[in-house]
């Protein structure tokens, strides 16, 4: 049975792989391999030898003796465990993403825009890399990078020069993403599973983060397409469609920043710092839309459209509810794969097989290969599931230097391939920027940046 379940995973995992060529969303194989691995896990429970309770991460003692309703409700359990951990990620990611949705209402992200009044390209490039690893930092490297595309559009009218500056922007946003607990989804797993703080995330991986955005905007200003001026004028005039725009922005921007403190002085889990943000939020776009439409509108149908449709319902109704599907359906089948113990006879074969790279981890000796390769691999396939399976397969303390190196190099990896990224993605639909293209153009920079801040983390790993 357990051969029959790790089949299902991988197929699952292919489809999901390979979604832009069967024309499948990665959600829907996701959910099948999901529901199908718990099932079978139900239907041969009394098959299986062992069994993995994730609350102490550990082996259940003599769990092959059980008779048939101890194992049942031993996978109950786990299945109520799993479910529990894994909707504290989703509660949180959907108050973030209404958050920017309600920023985005208000045009909040145009006050950005204003404050570009350079012509240079090679400024601009500077410009847009540093907002995005700052801005992913605080709303996701996803949302960033919708953001600054969209800014970008407006910007240049070029699209051959403006692919170039989509390309870096993903790899800045990425490394931006991978230094703060809500900066990426897998950040915020690790950060959410108790692996990692906010205070030893910063200190860890904020300088390696900043060298793997560094090294290919260095190199990218030296070439070709960042030389000279834009051709064409920048409309100052294009002004924010709210007077709100900028206290929406600022506030929005300051409500998720808060979650990591709410969670540093209450204890609580961060999902209810982000709920109390999201609230705050909300009533300040409900107070703001009323006086909009009361002052600028006198037309009781304009009022009354409002009445139903909020801009708190508004940015409900925009947010990405396939990628919280899919989170759900990746996050629940890596977890029937740990409660077998699979992922933790895993780990133990590859901390026996794989060899040391240069200095050993103070820990129990997992591989830094282990780690780049883990990197490495979430370019070809989704970090997600990757960072759900290392969860299960390593019990290291919280705060251990391998918890932010994984976070770093699944961070950061993605970015070597335009499909090994949710912002790679994105901007691949947004500027239909063709994978080879990216791969000839802008790998290696992404390449030669993930390297160069891996190098500086086992650096500032012996000194903190």
């Amino acid at each position: 049975m357990e051969s029959i379940i790790i089949i299902v995973f991988v197929l699952g995992y292919l489809a999901i792989t390979v979604e832009h060529s069967i024309k499948i969303d990665k959600l829907i194989p996701a959910l099948v391999m999901m529901a199908i691995s718990w099932a079978l896990i139900s239907l041969g429970i009394d098959s299986f030898p062992q069994w993995f309770d994730s609350s102490s991460h550990g082996l259940v003692e003599g769990f092959e003796s059980l008779g048939h309703e101890s194992k049942m409700h031993w996978m109950e359990e786990t299945l109520l465990h799993h479910l529990g951990k894994t909707a504290e990620i989703l509660v949180f990611l959907l108050g973030a993403m209404t958050i920017v949705e309600i920023i985005d209402y208000f045009d909040g992200f145009s006050t950005i825009k204003s404050f570009i009044k350079t012509k240079s390209k090679k400024k601009i490039l500077w410009i847009f890399g540093f907002l995005a690893f700052f801005l992913s930092a605080i709303i996701d490297n996803l949302t960033a990078t919708i953001v600054l595309i969209s800014i970008l559009q407006k910007l240049v009218n070029d699209r051959s020069v403006r692919i170039w500056y989509a390309g870096l922007i993903i790899i800045a946003a990425n490394a931006g993403g991978a230094w703060s607990p809500i900066g990426d989804v897998t950040t915020t797993m690790l950060w959410i599973g108790k692996k990692v703080t906010t205070g030893h995330l910063f200190v860890y991986l904020f300088l390696p983060s900043l060298i793997c955005m560094l090294v290919p905007f260095l190199i990218a200003s030296f070439m070709k397409p960042f030389q000279g001026q834009l051709e064409q004028n920048i409309n100052d005039n294009d002004k924010p469609k709210s007077k709100f725009s900028s206290t929406m922005l600022y506030l929005g921007l300051g409500g998720i920043v808060s979650v990591p403190i709410f969670k540093t002085v209450t204890h609580l889990p961060p999902y209810v710092g982000m709920m109390l943000a999201l609230g705050i939020v909300a009533i300040f776009a409900e107070i703001y839309s009323n006086s909009k439409f009361s002052i600028s509108s006198h037309d009781s149908e304009e009022s009354d459209a409002h009445a139903h449709h909020s801009p708190v319902h508004h940015s409900l109704s925009k947010i990405e509810l396939p990628s919280i599907l899919f989170f759900l359906g990746i996050l629940m089948a890596v977890a029937a794969l740990e409660s077998l113990g699979i992922l933790f006879g895993f780990a133990g074969t590859l901390q026996d097989t794989m060899p040391m790279l240069g200095t050993e981890l103070h820990h129990e000796g997992v591989s830094d290969l282990v780690v780049l390769l883990l990197g490495v691999g979430s370019a070809v396939i989704d970090n997600v599931p990757l960072v759900a399976a290392s969860l299960g397969m390593f019990s290291e303390p919280i705060d251990n230097e391998l918890w932010h190196f994984i976070a770093y190099s699944a961070g950061t990896g993605g970015s070597m391939l335009i499909i090994g990224s949710a912002a790679g993605v994105v901007a691949m639909g947004m500027e239909k920027i063709d994978f080879f293209w990216y791969l000839k153009k802008i790998s290696w920079l992404a390449l030669i940046g993930f390297l160069a801040g891996a190098v500086a983390f086992m650096f500032t790993r012996t000194i903190f």
